[in-house]
């Protein structure tokens, strides 16, 4: 499947130029924020870990070679890029047991540069944010253009789409998604399970997305909207007085659009109708979702950019810093900015 069908149209028109992301693993690095004090005492050793060319689930099961645990005592707040260079926590659960010898874990592609212990485990979803320092090489732009666009965005966001790599090659974790959902089944592994409930569930979220993005309204409040601040997964329904909230123009408050699950959606008025017609159109994938014990629940339609900076190294060179969400994704702000050319092999040896 194409770019635009799994994610949808673009915000702010036509890209600015074209660039290549990800020529080695320093162009796209990634640093959780996780806002938890460590309590330096417990049964839970936290490793703060940088990996460059490794996702988060092989670098999981090398720590737990390491110590000498089962991979389910291995913990971690969010699954971060094989091709980048990422800093991430994770804990290992050694009850009644010293700080084991790690060093089997690394090498050139993993580094532990920080260990304390602490009372509890690292929970999923627990980090607050994510620090992207983005590097676009090749780039062929025109600049005045390309700076006025990231000052648009660094005032009014970007859509809050789930990025590609969610949906799999050429959108595989999607079509082997309806495979199942077609047969009424699910995936008898638990990741594999995961893996397509969560791109069954990105995709109607984007087209839904990619509906209020053509018309204009993901960025502002309608009467009926259910709304929801940036860091928060409650939600409240709008009505008028709630559509002149001045926190929406502040990007603190936004209109979201639904993440399936079991039950009706609980917007009202354009918004449910939208939902509603979506949800006719890929009926399959939404009762499969249902079936599967997924409860309904939101996000937010609006990606707000914190911390957005941007410098030219050299004229074919524009390197980005900003932070987004837990959950979201970098790429989706590079889209709104240029059209990324395709990557050959990852240079390993890059210096940033």
């Amino acid at each position: 499947m194409s770019e635009l069908e799994l994610l949808g149209p673009r915000a702010y028109g036509e890209a600015c130029g074209q660039a290549l992301l990800k020529a080695c693993a320093e162009d796209f690095q990634v640093d959780e924020v996780l806002d938890i004090p460590l309590s330096g005492q417990g049964e839970h050793l936290w490793l703060w870990v940088e990996k460059r060319g490794l996702n988060t689930e092989e670098a999981a099961r090398r720590l737990a070679r390491a110590a000498g645990v089962p991979l389910k005592a291995v913990s971690y707040a969010g699954l971060k890029d094989r091709q980048a260079l990422t800093r991430q926590w994770f804990s290992l659960h050694l009850p009644g047991k010293a700080d084991p010898d790690l060093a089997a874990a690394e090498g050139d592609d993993l580094r532990i540069l920080e260990r304390i212990r602490h009372l509890r485990k690292l929970q999923r979803g627990a980090h607050a944010a994510n620090g992207f320092t983005l590097r676009l090489t090749g780039l062929a732009a025109d600049r005045p253009a390309l700076d006025a666009r990231l000052e648009r965005l660094g005032r009014e966001g970007v859509p809050n789409y789930f990025g590609l790599q969610r949906f799999g090659h050429e959108g595989g974790n999607l079509a082997a998604a309806r495979a199942f959902a077609a047969q009424g089944e699910l995936p008898g592994q638990r990741n594999l399970r995961s893996r397509l409930l969560s791109a069954a569930r990105s995709y109607l979220f984007n087209r839904v997305l990619a509906e209020r993005v053509a018309a204009g309204s993901w960025n502002r409040a309608q009467p009926g909207d259910l709304l929801a601040f940036t860091d928060s997964r409650s939600f409240f329904r709008a009505g008028e007085a709630e559509c002149a909230d001045p926190r929406l123009a502040l990007l603190d408050l936004h209109p979201t659009g639904p993440l399936w699950g079991a039950g009706d959606s609980p917007a009202g008025a354009a918004a449910k109708a939208l939902e509603e017609a979506v949800g006719r159109r890929e009926a399959p994938l939404c009762d499969w979702l249902g079936d599967a014990g997924l409860v309904h629940e939101r996000r937010i339609l609006r990606l707000p950019i914190d911390r957005l900076a941007w410098h030219y190294p050299t004229t074919d060179i524009l390197q980005l810093e900003f932070v987004l969400p837990a959950g979201c994704f970098a790429t989706v702000v590079v889209r709104e900015l240029v059209d990324l050319l395709p990557a050959g092999p990852m240079d390993t040896s890059c210096v940033f």
